[in-house]
């Protein structure tokens, strides 16, 4: 791999992969209806919606003028599961896939190019569903950090294990300039990049669990003003509520997909 120090930006002085590799960059869902679940994110989360460039069956969601997410209605047509999924960038989607394969994970889709860009849908050695984005940022990196603050968090059976695949997919915790750092803090793994905590990867998902709540997955964290709103909106609007408090939520939106609300 070229191990380049530029900081390269995309047409119109966005950002590419290059300038933030390896960490997260980008959520997606996964839809089998695409108005029904703008309408629940809208109520949520307090989202306004515009087309992207890749067609008819995808929406970016958008906080005032920046995309914060995506998502594509094709669940039913690529026989995938409704879920939230982190996307990590990185300078090769295809050298990522490789990279995941080659220490025992699996690629669901791709890697497949999606103007502006590359993607590929993975998953790691513990069945854990994840993406590489290669290509021009949906956002600035930092302009998508402020409008819709996202963390993600991976629950897992071993999280040093898990940090090593990772790790070596993504170039953690490398020589490479402007990686990704990495440090075992309050018994988890935490993730940084320029400075700002990105992810955790926690140990204790059991990988024959039937409830895929506890069985090893990612899990996207969107922080809000009001917990107990979204908590109200999301059940009003079809959604169902896994746990509350009042600092922090689990809901499941009305198509299955599982997240987080945590207050401000």
């Amino acid at each position: 791999m070229n191990h380049d120090t530029t900081r390269p930006s995309g047409p119109r002085g966005v950002v590419s992969s290059h300038s933030v590799f390896g960490a997260p960059c980008w959520v997606s869902l996964t839809s089998r209806d695409l108005d029904a679940t703008q309408e629940f994110y809208g109520a949520v989360l307090g989202w306004r919606w515009r087309s992207g460039k890749l067609g008819d069956r995808f929406r970016i969601a958008m906080v005032d003028d920046t995309p914060v997410a995506g998502i594509a209605a094709v669940a039913s047509m690529w026989q995938m599961a409704v879920a939230w999924t982190p996307y990590f960038a990185v300078p090769s989607a295809d050298e990522a896939a490789a990279r995941a394969q080659e220490r025992g994970g699996t690629a669901a889709v791709g890697p497949i190019s999606f103007p502006p860009g590359r993607a590929a849908l993975l998953a790691d050695r513990d069945g854990a569903a994840f993406g590489v984005w290669e290509g021009e940022l949906f956002a600035d990196w930092d302009k998508w950090q402020q409008a819709a603050p996202t963390f993600i968090r991976l629950h897992t059976r071993d999280a040093f294990d898990a940090a090593i695949f990772y790790g070596e997919v993504l170039d953690w915790a490398t020589e490479r300039p402007d990686c990704c750092e990495v440090r075992y803090e309050g018994g988890e793994v935490v993730l940084r990049s320029q400075g700002t905590v990105v992810a955790r990867i926690e140990s204790g998902a059991l990988g024959a669990a039937p409830d895929p709540t506890i069985r090893p997955h990612w899990q996207i964290h969107f922080t809000v003003e009001d917990v107990t709103a979204c908590v109200r909106a999301a059940e009003t609007h079809g959604g169902s509520v896994l746990s509350k408090g009042s600092e922090e939520a689990v809901l499941r939106d009305a198509d299955g997909a599982q997240f987080t609300v945590v207050r401000a």
